[in-house]
């Protein structure tokens, strides 16, 4: 029981000295402020922006017709194999039936 009152004491006078070493530290000097941006600079700044802008909205366009093309694209392939599906099914019954009359 006494070495576990001499661990926690320990542990206590640890973390004050950590907390009082703490407090005693030099302060970080704040940082220097950023420099004030003339007219022309943030004319570049703004127009960097706005092309950056203006490609996103091009870029997300193309996503979305691309999207669009794919659902289509889809479509037309359902359709397709839907096709295929029924001449498949209309020669099979038609070479039945042939062989039927032939026999």
């Amino acid at each position: 029981m006494q070495d576990l009152n001499n661990v926690r004491a320990g542990k206590f006078f640890a973390g004050l000295a950590l907390l009082i070493s703490g407090c005693a530290t030099e302060q970080a000097a704040p940082p220097p402020s950023a420099q004030i941006l003339s007219g022309d600079q943030m004319l570049r700044e703004s127009q960097g922006i706005a092309h950056l802008s203006d490609r996103w909205k091009s870029g997300k366009q193309l996503i979305d017709r691309g999207n669009l093309q794919v659902r289509e694209g889809q479509t037309k392939v359902d359709e397709g194999n839907r096709m295929i599906e029924e001449g498949e099914k209309i020669v099979r019954e038609s070479e039945e039936s042939y062989k039927n009359i032939k026999q």
